[in-house]
């Protein structure tokens, strides 16, 4: 599990402090994205999972989730003699660090800036974002 602690405002915005991991690369990434529609899954089962899209040989795909592991991002556990795989955290939740990642980086940790480059490059519309702020308002009501 993500380790929170205390928030902290910044630029009109809370944030959490989130412990960070590594970036995944694109492999990594792909190995990761069926670790978590699948798990539980072995070595075999993720290097046959992933052979449309890439064809890996069994060595490579153990390195993989070992560097994954060390990375916190899979964790073990040992069946007979087999290594067993599951994230360890969320896909959502690994997003969320990635996206405090590129706000701490290109907004200088600014979420207000980030939204506000959304929708100036119209990657998001006025719109949506009103929506978001209305579930966001409505999620705090519904914790009080």
């Amino acid at each position: 599990m993500t380790a929170r602690v205390p928030s902290v405002i910044n630029s009109n915005a809370t944030m959490l402090n989130i412990r960070r991991r590594k970036t995944l690369t694109p492999l990594e990434q792909t190995i990761m994205d069926y670790v978590w529609a699948h798990p539980g899954c072995t070595a075999e089962t993720c290097r046959e999972g992933v052979a449309g899209e890439r064809a890996l040989k069994d060595s490579t795909i153990r390195t993989i989730l070992r560097n994954l592991e060390e990375k916190g991002n899979v964790g073990h556990e040992v069946d007979g003699r087999t290594f067993v795989y599951r994230a360890v955290d969320t896909k959502r939740n690994v997003a969320v660090q990635a996206a405090q990642q590129l706000i701490d980086r290109f907004c200088g940790g600014s979420v207000e800036e980030l939204l506000v480059g959304l929708v100036d490059n119209q990657v998001l519309e006025p719109k949506q974002l009103q929506k978001l702020a209305e579930k966001i308002a409505a999620r705090k009501g519904k914790k009080s």
